[in-house]
């Protein structure tokens, strides 16, 4: 089995640690921050946000987030599921409307053994794809090309949820 390596994951990840003291990084998150520059906020709702990942695996690589810390599927309520799943909808229409990509990856890492670099608060994965997307950059030269200024692309998100949800 080839195995590829994502180090900056690691970096991401322990420095959230370090600067929270072990505390949840999506609790910390309110609406005023939707127009704070050091945020990556483009959509907050009743139960659930939609943030930009600092260290997306493509332009646009979204995140919906319900509010409450949980980390177990089973214990969103009936209304937290279903907002994630109309901001999930909403978020590929915004990234269709910004970024025209031609797929999507969908998902949740639920656990460390699944993969979640943060287990502790349930988030779904929104990532937008082009054909021909990836590359050898991650592998070989251990950087991830990404085309797209985060605050354009933040910009752009925001209007286009604005637009949505009229």
């Amino acid at each position: 089995m080839e195995k590829m390596w994502s180090p900056w994951r690691s970096i991401y990840i322990d420095s959230f640690i370090k600067e929270k003291g072990n505390g949840c990084i999506f609790c910390d998150v309110d609406e005023s921050k939707i127009t704070d520059n050091d945020s990556l906020l483009v959509y907050f709702g009743i139960n659930c946000f939609v943030i930009m990942n600092l260290y997306p695996y493509n332009n646009g690589h979204l995140m919906v987030v319900p509010k409450r810390h949980l980390s177990d599927f089973s214990l969103l309520t009936f209304e937290e599921k279903n907002e994630v799943m109309q901001l999930i909808d909403d978020s590929i229409s915004a990234l269709r409307m910004t970024c025209k990509p031609q797929g999507f990856n969908v998902g949740a890492n639920i656990g460390k053994a699944a993969g979640a670099g943060i287990d502790d608060h349930l988030h779904f994965h929104i990532v937008p794809r082009w054909n021909g997307d990836t590359n050898f950059m991650p592998v070989l030269g251990e950087v991830k090309i990404i085309s797209k200024e985060l605050l354009k692309t933040k910009t752009e998100l925001i209007a286009a949820f604005k637009e949505i949800k009229k």
